[in-house]
């Protein structure tokens, strides 16, 4: 099993590298790359079973873009065939129609039914809860846009409490096969241990994610707490 992080000096705000870091410790017997910006990715030269990659600024999605877009095809491809990503933050903003700043459109790279719209003016902060395919999933939201998705895509997590992919939609996230973009941050996978160990069973894997009772008795509390009515979310 090959699991590839993109671009890890710059997709990385909110510690959220401690997905990968997780998955590390959680999956012992895999291979984990790290490319960088100048790197040929893993999966333009072989088979990658998941990618990651995390938040980033919005001048360093430019960056990252200009880096992806010879691979365009290719992630079109994989996106289509069922290989794993989770792109957290912002970075799943890349994979839609454009991403609008302002006055400035940039364009993205056009493999998902979605558009973004970035207000540095006005940054929304709050707690997540949300069900995804039966599990609880608890978070925190830190951004500055909201994305609107079209007809080809389905939301990652219903929203119960919070705010989901904008002020109006209902649910939280944006998929399409194993792609899993979310705004959600935490990181993810550390928070949601239930959610991880799907994760893994999806990648083949067999056994709980690291540290897996410990996490169990964090999140039950996180849970306990984002259920509670008297607790503000937003």
């Amino acid at each position: 099993m090959v699991i590839e992080y993109l671009y890890p000096e710059i997709a990385n705000l909110f510690g959220d590298s401690a997905n990968f870091k997780y998955l590390k410790q959680s999956l012992p017997e895999a291979e984990f790359v790290e490319t960088a910006l100048n790197d040929t990715p893993a999966f333009a030269t072989r088979q990658v079973d998941m990618i990651y990659m995390g938040p980033m600024s919005e001048n360093h999605q430019v960056l990252a873009l200009s880096r992806l877009r010879p691979y365009r095809e290719k992630l079109a491809e994989l996106v289509e065939n069922g290989t794993h990503f989770l792109m957290t933050g912002n970075s799943f903003e890349l994979f839609g129609h454009y991403i609008e700043n302002g006055s400035v459109k940039t364009d993205g790279l056009d493999i998902l039914d979605f558009y973004s719209v970035t207000d540095t003016g006005n940054r929304y902060n709050g707690f997540f809860l949300g069900e995804h395919d039966g599990i609880k999933i608890t978070a925190f939201n830190s951004r500055f846009s909201h994305s609107y998705p079209g007809n080809d895509c389905t939301g990652f997590a219903k929203v119960l409490r919070g705010h989901g992919i904008n002020k109006e939609h209902s649910y939280e996230g944006i998929t399409r096969n194993n792609f899993v973009g979310t705004y959600l941050l935490g990181p993810l996978l550390v928070l949601n241990p239930l959610y991880t160990e799907a994760l893994m069973k999806k990648l083949g894997a067999n056994g709980k994610p690291a540290f897996f009772e410990a996490s169990m008795d964090a999140y039950n509390r996180r849970l306990e707490e984002f259920e509670d009515k008297e607790r503000k979310l937003d």
